[in-house]
């Protein structure tokens, strides 16, 4: 497989129109901009900067680089997602990390592979991307790279859009935060299991009190 054949493949599967319904999903930020701890460019940039170096993102990505080492090995796959899920802060988070993980391995059988018979149910969202990416041999540096920037526009996205904060700085956010995705993708490529840990409270607690909100657009 060439270098441009797994870029088609990660700008596809982590383009926002493949059908994942990730734009569903605010994972805690729509009561962040309730409560008005995020109102501007400046507080969305630290909030979510500080998800990939503290939080939720930071954990995807490391179950997702070990999922991706463990595309062949079903029953390492399935004790990965029970850890991913045993870590996951709130009910809501709880289905956006399954519902998309499971529309994304349906979705992704388009591209026939062994893996998909040994994927876990439910699989959440970094272990279907992981083990998927890992099956057809995409490197994982660039699968870490291409995940964390797709999330990190999507909740770019939400800003843009409930803030709202505009285009201009939302793209701002994005090329700002370009490096630090780098960063980070190539620290969670190579931590242990052991690493994971989050002191990201704010945002954990921001996506268990969702729910209780009058009004919602997004589903977490």
């Amino acid at each position: 497989m060439t270098e441009q054949g797994d870029l088609q493949k990660l700008l596809t599967w982590l383009s926002p129109a493949f059908p994942v319904g990730a734009f569903a999903w605010s994972a805690g930020l729509e009561t962040a901009i309730v409560d008005r701890r995020i109102h501007d460019r400046a507080t969305t940039h630290d909030w979510i900067e500080a998800n990939l170096a503290h939080g939720g993102l930071r954990t995807d990505a490391i179950l997702l680089a070990h999922a991706h080492r463990s595309s062949t090995d079903a029953t390492a796959l399935a004790e990965l997602a029970d850890l991913c899920l045993a870590l996951t802060p709130a009910r809501e988070r709880h289905d956006e990390t399954t519902i998309t993980g499971d529309a994304f391995a349906s979705a992704a059988r388009a591209w026939p592979s062994p893996v998909y018979a040994s994927l876990p149910q439910p699989c959440p969202y970094p272990i279907a991307v992981g083990a998927i990416a890992g099956a057809h041999g995409i490197d994982l540096a660039a699968t870490l790279t291409a995940f964390l920037t797709a999330i990190v526009h999507a909740q770019v996205s939400v800003a843009v859009r409930l803030v709202p904060i505009g285009q201009s700085d939302g793209l701002a956010i994005m090329a700002a935060l370009e490096p630090v995705i780098l960063v980070r993708a190539e620290l969670c490529q190579h931590a242990a299991l052991d690493d994971i840990g989050t002191i990201a409270y704010a945002a954990d607690i921001a996506q268990m009190r969702h729910e209780t909100l009058p009004t919602r657009i997004f589903r977490s």
